[in-house]
This record gives C-alpha cells, sequence and structure tokens, in this order.
C-alpha cells in the first residue's frame, strides 16, 4: 500500500469524522500535554501498510482494534459506576444518591444472593443471606423505593442480575412508567449472562434450554420496546474471578456470546437487529500491559466472528463495548490499603483499553462490603484517571508499542484457539455440558495460586514484604435484623395487594412458558400487580424445573 493510497483511506475516515463532530464536538477546541505540547486526535505509523490497515485500522471502524469511537474519550469519559448496594432498598438508595452527587454518572446495582436466584427474603433458604451482598428486592414496592428520587431518563443503570434478569427488568420498566418515562427513553444494562453461571458463579435457576428462551425473549422485547438498553452484558468478569487466564477470559466470553447470538438467530431474530444492543463486561487484573492488549484482542475478534460468521452488516452489531470492573480477586485481606494502588493499575489499563464504563473496587472488599469512604477514593481514582494523568487526550495511545501488538496478535490467536475447539463441541453449552469449560478454569485457578504459595508470583504483603498490617477504621456491617424487616414488609404487601389480579396473572405467565409466547409481557403483567419475585420463578420453576450441575473431577 502507497502512501497515497493511505491518505485517501484517512481523508475518508476523517470526512465522516467531520460530520461526527458537527453534532458532537469533543471537550475542548485544543488538548495539550501539561507542557504546552498539542495532543493529536489519533497517531499513525510513519508508513502505514496493508497489515495496519487489516489489523488496527481507523478508530470507530472495522475491526475496532483502537477502540470502538473515532474520538474516544476526547469526546467523552467512560461513564463511572460504583457497583452498590446493599441490605434494604432505603439504605441502597441513600448509597445512590450520595455516589451521584460525588459525580458518578451512573448507576450499578448490586443485588443480594436470594435475589439472584429467585426467592423472596421470607423464603426458607434466604435465612443469612438477605441484603449480605446486595440490595434485597422481592417486588415492584421495593423497586420504586429503590429508585426514589432518581429520574430513570437522567441515568443509566446496570444491573447485576442473570437467572431472573428478565424480570427485574421488568420491575425497572414499571417504575420507570410510574415516573412517567417511557421505555423507550431508559439506558443500561441487564447482565443476563447465564452460561457464565453454569461455568463460573452458580446463580442459575432453570435448565439450558429454557434460560436461553428468556435471554432471546428479551432481545426480542427489548430492540422493539426499550431500544436503548443493553440486553446482556456477556460477562468474562466472572470467568476471571474463578481463575481463567486472560486468553480464557476472552475465549470464553466470546465463545458465550456466539452461543447467544446463535440462539437469538435460531428463534428468527435478525442479526443487526439485536446485535447493536449486546455489551461485554471483563475483568482488569493485574499484569498491566497484558490486560490493555487483552481488551485491544476482544475487540477485534469479536467484530471478525460477527461479520464472517453471522454476516453482520451494521458496523455496530460488531463491536465490543464493554463494561469493566477491577479485580477482586486481587484485592487483599493483609495490608489493605496497598489495594488502592492495585485498583488505580488496573482501572488504568482499562482506560487505555478503551472502556466504555467502570467499576473500581474498593480497598476494604476483602473484609466487607465497602464503607463511604472506600466507595469515594476508588471513585475519585476513577476521576484523578480522567482529569489529571492525560490518557484520554488522544485514541489508543499505547497503540504501535511492539510489545503491545504482539500480545494483542498472540491474544487473539490463542483465543480463537479455544473457540474452535469448543465450536468442535458443538458450542459453549454444549462445552459446558461436557465441563470443559469449567475444567480449564479450575487447572488454570490452580496454577495461579500455585505460583503464589510458591513464590514463583509475588503478592505484596502476602507472600513478599510481609509487615504489620495498618488496621482501617469501622466496617460496615448488615445489621442480621434486616430480613425480619423485610419479612414484615412482604407479609404487608401479601396483605394488601390485589390477590386475585396476581393469581390471575401468574396463571397467564404458566401458560405462556408452556407455550412459546414471549415472556417479557407476561412479566410486566406480573410485577404491575405487585406479584413478588419468589413467585414469579416457582411459576417459572414449575414449567421449566432446576438446573442441577454435573460434578467436574
Amino acid at each position: 500500500m502507497t502512501n497515497s493510497e493511505f491518505a485517501s483511506r484517512l481523508a475518508a475516515w476523517q470526512e465522516k469524522l467531520e460530520a461526527l463532530l458537527a453534532k458532537r464536538p469533543e471537550r475542548k477546541q485544543e488538548f495539550t500535554t501539561i507542557s504546552g505540547l498539542p495532543v493529536e486526535r489519533v497517531y499513525f505509523p510513519k508508513q502505514p501498510d496493508q497489515e495496519y490497515l487489516d489489523k488496527l485500522g481507523f478508530p470507530g471502524e472495522y475491526p475496532f482494534t483502537r477502540g470502538v469511537q473515532p474520538t474516544m474519550y476526547r469526546g467523552r469519559f467512560w461513564t463511572m459506576r460504583q457497583y452498590a448496594g446493599f441490605a434494604t432498598a432505603a439504605e441502597s438508595n441513600r448509597r445512590y444518591r450520595y455516589l451521584l452527587e460525588q459525580g458518578q454518572t451512573g448507576l450499578s446495582v448490586a443485588f443480594d444472593l436470594p435475589t439472584q436466584i429467585g426467592y423472596d427474603s421470607d423464603h426458607e433458604l434466604a435465612k443469612g443471606e438477605v441484603g449480605k451482598v446486595g440490595v434485597s428486592i422481592s417486588s415492584l414496592a421495593d423497586m420504586e423505593v429503590l429508585f426514589d428520587g432518581i429520574p430513570l431518563d437522567k441515568v443509566s443503570t446496570s444491573m447485576t442480575i442473570n437467572a431472573p434478569a428478565g424480570i427485574l427488568l421488568a420491575m425497572y420498566i414499571a417504575v420507570a412508567e410510574k415516573q412517567g418515562v417511557s421505555p423507550d427513553k431508559l439506558r443500561g444494562t441487564i447482565q443476563n449472562d447465564i452460561l457464565k453461571e453454569y461455568t463460573s458463579r452458580g446463580t442459575y435457576i432453570f435448565p439450558p434450554a429454557p434460560s436461553m428462551r428468556i435471554i432471546t425473549d428479551i432481545f426480542a422485547y427489548c430492540a422493539a420496546e426499550v431500544p436503548q438498553w443493553n440486553t446482556i452484558s456477556i460477562s468474562g468478569y466472572h470467568i476471571r474471578e474463578a481463575g481463567s487466564t486472560a486468553v480464557q477470559e476472552v475465549a470464553f466470553t466470546l465463545a458465550n456470546g456466539l452461543a447467544y447470538v446463535q440462539a437469538a438467530v435460531d428463534a428468527g431474530l435478525e442479526v443487526d437487529k439485536f446485535a447493536p444492543r449486546l455489551s461485554f463486561f471483563f475483568n482488569a487484573h493485574s499484569d498491566f500491559l497484558e490486560e490493555v492488549a487483552k481488551y485491544r484482542a476482544a475487540r477485534r475478534l469479536w467484530a471478525r466472528l460477527m461479520k464472517e460468521r453471522f454476516g453482520a452488516k451494521n458496523p455496530k452489531s460488531m463491536m465490543v463495548r464493554f463494561h469493566t470492573q477491577t479485580a477482586g480477586c486481587t484485592l487483599t485481606a493483609q495490608q489493605p490499603k496497598n489495594n488502592i494502588v492495585r485498583v488505580a493499575f488496573q482501572a488504568l489499563s482499562a482506560v487505555l483499553g478503551g472502556t466504555q464504563s467502570l467499576h473500581t473496587n474498593s480497598m476494604d472488599e476483602a473484609l466487607c462490603l465497602p464503607t463511604q469512604e472506600a466507595v469515594t477514593i476508588a471513585l475519585r481514582t476513577q476521576q484523578i484517571i480522567a482529569y489529571e494523568t492525560g490518557v484520554t487526550e488522544t485514541v489508543d495511545p499505547l497503540a504501535g508499542s511492539y510489545y503491545i501488538e504482539h500480545l494483542t496478535d498472540e491474544i487473539e490467536r490463542r483465543a480463537m484457539e479455544y473457540i474452535r475447539r469448543i465450536d468442535e463441541m458443538g458450542g459453549a453449552p454444549a462445552a459446558i455440558e461436557q465441563g470443559y469449560i469449567q475444567s480449564e478454569i479450575q487447572q488454570a485457578a490452580y496454577d495461579y495460586q500455585k505460583a503464589i504459595e510458591s513464590g514463583e508470583r509475588i503478592v505484596v504483603g502476602v507472600n513478599k514484604f510481609v509487615g504489620a498490617d495498618e488496621p482501617l477504621g469501622e466496617l460496615l456491617r448488615v445489621d442480621p435484623k434486616v430480613r425480619e424487616e423485610r419479612c414484615r414488609q412482604l407479609a404487608k404487601l401479601r396483605a394488601e395487594r390485589d390477590n386475585q389480579a396476581v393469581n390471575k396473572a401468574l396463571a397467564a405467565l404458566e401458560a405462556a412458558a408452556k407455550g412459546d409466547d414471549n415472556l417479557m409481557p407476561r412479566f410486566l403483567d406480573c410485577v404491575r400487580v405487585y406479584a413478588t419475585l419468589g413467585e414469579i420463578c416457582d411459576t417459572l420453576r414449575g414449567v421449566f424445573g432446576e438446573y442441577k450441575a454435573p460434578t467436574i473431577i
């Protein structure tokens, strides 16, 4: 490729960019370093060749190696979310309001374990878990309190919920309706990624087939009714937390993504109708440069798979738009203030890798739910990266590094090898049923832990530079009486609601589940009359049954 040919391609890209900038200008007119040196929007090699265009290209264009937007953070910063939720809806609402006042730009809801597996707070199996690792939500009444005073047309909300994701989304839509906000104005994400629950996390309810049906029902419903909503966040985060390598995180996440796309296509959906609302969720681990390369490799590989395997034509169908969370598994209870430094480097890798949304863990999370002081430091970490470091002033600043480009190529190559193996097994669901993905993650986790215990891999404050821990201040503990209060609230709800309407809505849901109607309208009918999460999930359990995990040796 000659310089004139590259200049022609560059001019075409710049022409499209100018049209975009006319609608959405950059944050400021001039970008400079602290010394006053001008910073260009994007930098290219002095002698670009065809390989450069094939592998890297232009920001905002296929194969999206250099980012999904042509101006990236020069246009606007990533969404700063802090994953939060504990005890009751009222207590979590106070935390959300505090975070928004501190400059957070999106909400990220953590639900407690009973909510995640479809049990109400008064269920026998909920004892000891209500409000412990997230907020307890059993009905629309709880959701109304959770978002009280928060205008849902003004914030973007991410909900980490999987098996009952459609039900919680229905509650969110119903709260918006009560605020006078139509579904087409809602922005946010439900995780809704059940396949990784079978391999890495365990908060599943139903077997794979009905679970995949619910997911494709959500895709179809939101494409028509909630068009700005991200209908799934295909998660590598929990795969990495379970012990995978960076390569495995990319491979297994994208393999799961391919399974969701295939299921939707098999259900009759057009790929370019639903794929633009797919999103991803990655882990920011400690190997700084490997993490930067990981995000770039994932973008390029997914773009090629969507184009070549599914014939996607809409560029948005080929994009990996992703949220990142710093690695919980790297947080240490020993010398916990070291976690502030770990989180800062991990967050920086996510920004250099082009994330669209970011959560930074709090220093005390190896010990307790984050305190207000700890979560503020975590949010300030993002703000310092955004406003002080200068890394946001140019697009993909590490592009062209020999090491970064080598790592990007190598992660892509090795991840594709895994995907081919999974394809040969019949796809991700079949590979999960055979225990392949689980065993690969388990072996990687074993190898990593063995390296720490042998001293081959150093963790500061744990197996080297060990000293007296400086105690943190007061830790956040959830009052065990929370469950008693939640049980009283549920009893009052059931006594005061129209139970005839509830029974009618649940019967209609059961009939729809036995047939092939889209379940999302039935979820909405149920939550609007204040049927509880447990009642809705029990109705589905009666039709679909429950998943029993195989033993992996």
